[in-house]
């Protein structure tokens, strides 16, 4: 049985959180990236990206969250990550993207940075 991909969007004190669930992978990402996009075209120069449901990522998913984070900051903003799975922990982790991305427990805690 394939797992569901989806993506939620709502605001959060103005912050944009966009919610994934499911696996980011070749075929998903470009969805992603589309969100983030959508976020950036809206006038947002920060917005919050939850993976706490997010089973597993792949170098597609992490080439969109890196892009995605250089858009944002050289808006002045930032691009602040929810983890909470050890999958996702341990690929961010061994690619050393635990330097680089603001990352978060929860959602709240993300946007009230």
């Amino acid at each position: 049985m394939e797992e569901v991909f989806e993506i939620a969007e709502y605001s959060d004190d103005s912050t944009p959180v966009l919610s994934v669930r499911g696996e980011i992978d070749v075929s998903t990402a470009p969805e992603l990236r589309d969100r983030l996009l959508g976020v950036a075209q809206d006038g947002y120069s920060t917005v919050v990206v939850d993976l706490s449901e997010v089973t597993f990522l792949d170098s597609t998913a992490l080439g969109v969250l890196v892009s995605g984070l250089k858009r944002f900051r050289s808006a002045g903003g930032d691009l602040r990550l929810v983890v909470t799975g050890r999958n996702v922990t341990k690929v961010l982790e061994i690619t050393g993207l635990v330097e680089v991305f603001p990352i978060f427990d929860s959602v709240s805690e993300a946007v009230s940075t």
